[in-house]
């Protein structure tokens, strides 16, 4: 297994306590030098629209070091960034993001703009996609799939 999966695979562990709480399935693991932060999506259980697992982690790492420029960090997500955690993971100066499953319908790195990558930004980083992709992208489907379909009032067959 490499660093990568290893990571990967920590955030998705993370991403079940988020689904767990009744938030969107999502986890996160930043590593800067010996500095080492966990998150999971926490919308639901704050209220707080920017609680994405990416920010509160941008938020903690900046406040552990001192320092709002996070080069030498690395983001480990479980799902593709969206455009507000981009935008943060950009302003931080983050050197690398690495994420398993892809979002077509809100993703910042090609899957619904492109944010990470656009040479229009002011800083570049280095995006690794695809990291135990199909293991989030399911863990997402599963959690999507479970909201949708009415829950079964009990001793009545829907």
């Amino acid at each position: 297994m490499t660093d990568d999966e290893r990571h990967i695979r920590r955030a998705i562990e993370l991403a079940q306590e988020a689904a767990d709480n009744g938030d969107v399935p999502v986890g996160a693991v930043l590593l800067s030098g010996d500095l080492i932060l966990e998150a999971k999506n926490e919308k639901e259980s704050r209220p707080d629209p920017t609680a994405h697992a990416e920010m509160l982690l941008i938020r903690e790492a900046s406040r552990r070091l001192g320092a709002w420029r996070l080069h030498e960090a690395t983001l480990y997500v479980t799902k593709e960034p969206c455009v507000m955690c981009a935008g943060a993971i950009i302003a931080a100066r983050l050197k690398r993001v690495v994420y398993a499953a892809s979002d077509p319908k809100g993703g910042a790195n090609g899957g619904a703009f492109d944010v990470l990558q656009s040479w229009k930004t002011n800083h570049r980083l280095e995006v690794t996609s695809g990291v135990l992709e199909e293991e989030a992208a399911d863990q997402l489907r599963r959690f999507f799939r479970k909201k949708r379909v009415p829950q079964r009032e009990e001793g009545i067959d829907a």
